[in-house]
This record gives structure tokens, C-alpha cells and sequence, in this order.
């Protein structure tokens, strides 16, 4: 396995798109100061990757950064390796890789790219990573790869080509099939939202308007029936069953228990997202009430 050097078995994910990314690194450092691991974040359109990894890692000591992921349709191959060894040299063991071919809809709104055959592009663009030559920033160890495997191809190509995988919308059963792909040798660090609130019509209410968006593309749709669900679950915004499933509600130690089952069912580090009421909510008032629950220093 790859070298990442998590403080703690658990982290944070949060889209911080519609925040200055100042505000976003003084979040960063109160978040490593809590206890939590890492910080991992997506790309969907806002903020660029590589430039927001290199503004949180400059801004932390030991908290490890991670796209979560990058869109392989935002950049060439040979970029993307680049990028990522750059800061491997400059922040040994702070650096996760994460890919994904992200979604249709949004490839060819967003990158005005076509998307077709997800596995086999990238099967490509790893090649192509893999083929970029030592000398270009040769540092010690090359950070990790991780892929956004929902399917079990792609938790195929995560052992093969990867360091792992990051599984999203996911339960804890989920994230135990994807170790039992995967094997002991590899990565599996799974995401969780959590809805912090005893009231659960609050809960479901965030839970709903989180899964709105997702509900919507067909990647999520097929995982979800893969995962035990059915057409009565997957409709926009997600059925109750399905919200309770995807986002973990209640109180710090009620939504501490739900992490600990995916590093119970075989997850190495588990990043929460914080659901609140507006996407762009500061987490770092749940962050902090958690931190205790999750046993971190």
C-alpha cells in the first residue's frame, strides 16, 4: 500500500466550492485541530483540484488532503501525474489522488466532453499516468491512487491500476464487499454523510435535499439497486428508506456508532460529510460536537 500518513482513522469530506478558499484553510486548520485525519473534497465545477490541494496543504501541518474526487474529463493524464507527484514531493504522506469519471450529465455540460466506456477510459488515462516518465518529479513515493468504484468493475480496476478505492453514498455492507474485492493489500476509505439532529423530520429533510442532485444520476441510481434497494427507493431525493441508508441521523454517539460500521465492515479512514441545512453551511459546528464522540484528540 501506498504511504498516507492519517492521524486519525476518520476524516472529513466537504464541498467548500462557494467558500474564499482563506476561510477554507482556516476551516482546514481547525479541522486538524479536532482530531480528524484528513480533508477530502470533490470537483464538480467549482473550485480547481491540484490548486485547492496545494492551498490546504500549505495551510496545515499533518492533515492529509485528498480529491475525492478529481474529474479525469478536467485534465490530461499526464497532468494529473504531475500535478499529484509535485505535491507528493512537497508534502510527503499528506496527498491522496482520488479519480473518478464523474457523470454523464455533468461531462458533457460542464467539460463539453463525451462520455463513453467509463471503465475502459479510465483504464486509459491510469496507462497513461503510469507511462509519464520518472524525471518528472521523482519524488520518493508517489501518492495514492484512489478510484470512485461503485460498480464492480471498477473495484476491479481499483486493485489493479489503483491504491484502492473511495466509496460515496455507500453503507457500511458496501464498503465490506468493496474490501472483500479489494483484498487487505489496498485502500478503502469510504465516505459518510451525516445528518446531526435528534428531530428525524429534520434529518430526513436534509437527508432528501442532499440526495437530490444524486438521485438523478444513473451511476448512484444502479449502486443503489446493487446495494439492496429497489425503483421505489430511487426516486429524486431518495425514498425514506433510502435517505436513512445513505445519510446517518441522530446524535454525536448515534452517528459515531454508524462510522465505526465502515471500519468495522473493513474501511482503513472514513470521511464524513456533514449535511446541514444549505449546502453552503459551515461543518465545522458538527465537526466539533463529533470530535468527541469519534474519540478523537
Amino acid at each position: 500500500m501506498s504511504n498516507i500518513s492519517f492521524s486519525s482513522r476518520v476524516g472529513v469530506w466537504w464541498t467548500s466550492d462557494l467558500w474564499p478558499i482563506n476561510d477554507v484553510i482556516a476551516r482546514a486548520r481547525e479541522i486538524e485541530q479536532l482530531g480528524y485525519g484528513s480533508l477530502f473534497y470533490g470537483e464538480a465545477g467549482g473550485k480547481e483540484a491540484f490548486t485547492q490541494a496545494a492551498a490546504l496543504l500549505g495551510g496545515t501541518d499533518r492533515l492529509v488532503v485528498g480529491t475525492g474526487i478529481a474529474n479525469i474529463h478536467a485534465r490530461s493524464a499526464p497532468a494529473a501525474e504531475s500535478a499529484a507527484r509535485t505535491l507528493g514531493a512537497l508534502h510527503p504522506g499528506r496527498f491522496v489522488l482520488g479519480l473518478g469519471v464523474s457523470h454523464a450529465p455533468l461531462v458533457e455540460r460542464s467539460y463539453a466532453g463525451s462520455y463513453t466506456k467509463p471503465l475502459s477510459t479510465m483504464r486509459e488515462y491510469l496507462r497513461t499516468m503510469d507511462a509519464v516518465p520518472a524525471a518528472i518529479e521523482p519524488c520518493e513515493q508517489r501518492p495514492a491512487r484512489l478510484l470512485a468504484a461503485l460498480g464492480p468493475k471498477m473495484i476491479e480496476l481499483s486493485a489493479s491500476g489503483a491504491d484502492g478505492a473511495h466509496p460515496y453514498l455507500v453503507t457500511p455492507e458496501q464498503t465490506a464487499s468493496t474490501r472483500e474485492q479489494l483484498g487487505p493489500d489496498k485502500w478503502v476509505v469510504s465516505e459518510q454523510a451525516v445528518a446531526l439532529t435528534t428531530d428525524r423530520e429534520t434529518g430526513l429533510r436534509r437527508a432528501h435535499q442532499h440526495l437530490h442532485m444524486y438521485s438523478q444520476l444513473p451511476n448512484y441510481r444502479n449502486s443503489w439497486l446493487r446495494q439492496g434497494f429497489d425503483e421505489t427507493d430511487v426516486v429524486v431525493g431518495g425514498s425514506d428508506r433510502l435517505a436513512e441508508g445513505m445519510v446517518a441521523m441522530g446524535g454525536a454517539e448515534a452517528v459515531a456508532a454508524h462510522v465505526r460500521r465502515h471500519l468495522d465492515a473493513g474501511a482503513d479512514h472514513v470521511v464524513i460529510q456533514v449535511v446541514g441545512d444549505d449546502h453552503s453551511d459551515d461543518p465545522v459546528p458538527a465537526l466539533r460536537e463529533l470530535a468527541s464522540a469519534l474519540g478523537l484528540s
